[in-house]
């Protein structure tokens, strides 16, 4: 198909997103790029982490989209105590027939919200792991096959906070985006004010399915990506792994561990869906700008000598893009 084509179809494709975006901009005040991301993430078929303080409608913004998307949505509030057979599910004992039945944990859902994640231990957050990599279960010796559209989108706070751990690596790596949040201007908190302080359900009015999502995904998929465009991310992959190859020299001492390939795999998946978003059939350099900062931020680790020095990951991934040359 030529480009032209994909353009019109990817156009004409992509009107309900605006739908989407507007029915989810009628509950949530600003976070305008949250409510981007987490549709890039469903577009590319990924999961997406939620970083910010407490109240800033990181878990509303999620079942708000849900709603709007009329999937099915699970809540599971990440805690000390929680035990994995709480999110997969387990097997319950009939004493009638002497039979073990599996009991489905909700983590069978569209939309799984994993509140405050890092309030639980690695050995409960690993059971996410087959679930968001493999889009499937396994309740004792039986598999089951997660229902799609499947995203997690798991919220943390700051791991400074007390009473958190900080994600396992491997954990981490599965997310596609990791979007941090902030405080909302003033006039926007003057909305939230308008908006919020009275008790009346605000209703959403949505004609998108599942299905669609599904559709759409499928277009995302042939989405061209020119020769220059793969080089140029493979290049700012490569630039986290050996940063002294694009003289970023000072940078080899901040960084302990690269991008892996599942990075660049993202990148251009997500690059993808955002330029469905906007009703385009090709990815230009400026989506991978604007998607690369929540694809890398979480995948380059940072080393002692950064942490003395406040280096944050942001700042070393923004220095990248700075030197990696445009095509």
């Amino acid at each position: 198909m030529d480009i032209t084509t994909l353009n019109k179809q990817v156009q004409a494709e992509s009107l309900f997103l605006q739908d989407l975006k507007r029915e989810v901009g009628k509950v949530i005040v600003g976070q305008e790029d949250l409510i981007e991301k987490m549709l890039v993430a469903l577009l590319a078929d990924g999961h997406i982490l939620i970083e910010g303080v407490p109240g800033l409608a990181k878990t509303l913004a999620v079942k708000t989209l849900a709603a709007a998307i009329q999937a099915q949505f699970q809540r599971i509030q990440f805690t000390p105590d929680l035990l994995p057979a709480d999110i997969t599910g387990t097997l319950i004992f009939n004493p009638k027939d002497g039979q073990f039945y599996p009991k489905r944990g909700p983590i069978f859902s569209n939309f799984v919200l994993a509140d405050e994640i890092n309030r639980s231990p690695a050995k409960v957050q690993s059971a996410l792991l087959e679930a968001m990599q493999e889009r499937q279960v396994t309740i004792g010796e039986q598999t089951y096959k997660l229902p799609a559209p499947f995203m997690v989108l798991a919220t943390q706070n700051p791991v400074e906070q007390e009473g958190t751990y900080p994600l396992p690596e491997a954990q981490v790596d599965r997310f596609m985006l990791k979007v941090l949040i902030t405080y909302p201007t003033k006039e926007e908190e003057k909305q939230i004010l308008e908006r919020m302080a009275s008790h009346q359900a605000i209703q959403l009015k949505t004609s998108v399915t599942p299905d669609m999502i599904l559709k759409a995904r499928q277009i995302v998929d042939g989405i061209y990506v020119d020769e220059k465009i793969k080089n140029y991310i493979v290049e700012l992959v490569f630039a986290t792994r050996d940063p002294k190859s694009y003289k970023l020299d000072k940078l080899a001492s901040f960084i302990a561990y690269g991008a892996s390939p599942r990075a660049t795999i993202f990148l251009t998946q997500a690059a993808k869906a955002y330029a469905f978003l906007n009703g385009r059939g090709y990815v230009t350099p400026e989506d991978i700008k604007t998607v690369g900062l929540d694809v890398l931020r979480h995948r380059v680790l940072l080393s002692y000598e950064a942490e003395a020095e406040n280096i944050t990951s942001d700042q070393i991934v923004k220095e990248i893009f700075e030197a990696v040359d445009v095509p």
